[in-house]
């Protein structure tokens, strides 16, 4: 099998960053679409109450499934170290103990969310009418685990050795099952939110499946056999240290998230109905900073386990004008076309109108948060997850919720009670600017460095 891995530690920096990005960008953009998908059949097809009942349900399956997807950028980072050092036989080890990792945490998250998911979505405020069809949406959704968490894992493998083109093409076919299944389930057979929910489960476990098998036809030296599967505790001690912290900051920016769903959710259907139509154009425009921020992790690990702490600088550099060029050129037609783009997701007039507040008021400021993610991702590339954990859960839990509980004394209005996202951003593009500015993610790197000079 011919192999697409890139070596990043050499060559053109923009050109080699910008040929990474573009397919972690079209990976990010096709699993917009498929979710953008199943929110047009539900919310054009079943009406504002189900578009309500599904986008209740994405903030406690994110905090669950967030800590394993932290944990999934630990392990990308210690391949793409291991990788760009050369050291074939650790990124094997640490494959195979990643996927027994996945294997142990699926079952878990399948039980918890399963067993909780009534008293959860009671909790976080879920309006009676909407309550049985958001607990029969979310009990389908946790039959997806192993999928959502094995594509996560493997397809942060596979871009931490260099290859960002693979993922994306499992993802389109998982997008295609995705469109099969919306149109199977919810339009031919009306089975309601619980056809939405089955076509992720079949759409999410194409691609699992896909990615997988890639990891099983990798070079000889690190491929993926699944007799070997297993666990080490030194090998978890070391994912443990990455992805830890990366686990623990996503599931708390993620409880932060579903605190602010649950104070949307007594604002009425309606506030509902627009903050997810809203959430959905978002992520338009987070996961392509997310791609180039991702690109920027493997980018910065692979070059620092090769001893190029200066190239990886440079990389960072890059990757920060990069990605504010192609939020900019996403942000601003979204905001002058938000009425427009808002009625793939709603025929309702007071939705649309709504959604578009929102839009306005926040997407102009969004390009803050690239330096958040460009930034972040240099500091975890270096293995220095814990800094980041504790700067992003200070601004994106502690003030953020102080901001939401003064906000929701201020304001009675779902697009004023969003102004505390962009607040937050800058405070926590300031926090970790600073951080990366004062040199201490590359302490490490230099000492190592430096004793393999003297050596």
């Amino acid at each position: 099998m011919k192999q697409k891995n890139t070596d990043l530690t050499q060559g053109s920096i923009s050109m080699k960053l910008m040929l990474f990005v573009l397919p972690l960008l079209g990976s990010s953009l096709i699993q917009q679409l498929y979710n953008t998908v199943d929110l047009m059949f539900v919310g054009n097809l079943l009406g504002k109450d189900a578009s309500a009942a599904v986008g209740t349900c994405g903030w406690p399956i994110n905090c669950l499934v967030g800590f394993f997807t932290g944990m999934g950028v630990g392990v990308g980072v210690l391949v793409s170290q291991a990788y760009g050092g050369k050291d074939f036989a650790k990124v094997k080890y640490i494959i195979r103990n990643a996927m027994g990792l996945v294997l142990a945490g699926s079952v878990v998250l399948m039980i918890i969310g399963m067993a909780f998911a009534p008293t959860i979505l009671r909790m976080m405020n879920t309006p009676e009418n909407i309550l049985d069809m958001a607990v029969v949406y979310a009990r389908i959704y946790f039959l997806s685990m192993f999928s959502i968490i094995g594509y996560n894992f493997s397809a942060g493998i596979l871009r931490a050795l260099g290859n960002s083109r693979s993922p994306m093409i499992y993802q389109l076919f998982g997008g295609i099952a995705n469109v099969f299944g919306n149109t199977l389930f919810i339009y031919v057979l009306d089975m309601g939110v619980a056809g939405a929910a089955l076509a992720t489960f079949c759409s999410q476990t194409v691609a699992a499946a896909l990615t997988i098998r890639h990891l099983c036809k990798l070079r000889e030296e690190y491929r993926l056999e699944l007799r070997t599967i297993t666990l080490k505790l030194d090998a978890l001690k070391r994912i443990f240290a990455v992805g830890v912290p990366m686990g623990i900051q996503t599931t708390l920016v993620s409880v932060s998230l579903l605190l602010l769903q649950s104070q949307i959710n007594t604002m009425g259907v309606t506030s509902m109905a627009a903050y997810t139509a809203y959430s959905k154009m978002e992520s338009f425009v987070y996961l392509p900073m997310w791609a180039v921020g991702q690109a920027n992790t493997t980018f910065v690990g692979q070059n620092l386990g090769n001893g190029k702490i200066r190239r990886a600088e440079k990389g960072t550099r890059t990757a920060l004008i990069l990605g504010i060029v192609i939020t900019l050129a996403i942000t601003l037609p979204l905001t002058y076309f938000s009425d427009t783009v808002l009625r793939l997701f709603s025929n309702e007039g007071d939705v649309i109108a709504l959604g578009s507040k929102i839009i306005v008021r926040l997407f102009p400021l969004y390009f803050l948060y690239v330096f958040v993610e460009v930034l972040s991702g240099t500091i975890r590339g270096a293995g220095k997850s814990a800094p980041v954990m504790v700067i992003i859960l200070v601004n994106m839990f502690v003030v953020r919720l102080i901001f939401l509980a003064i906000a929701m004394m201020l304001f009675d209005t779902v697009y004023e009670v969003a102004l505390i996202f962009p607040a937050t951003w800058l405070t926590t593009a300031i926090s970790v600017g600073t951080y990366y500015l004062t040199g201490r993610w590359k302490k490490d790197w230099i000492e190592t460095e430096e004793h393999a000079v003297l050596s």
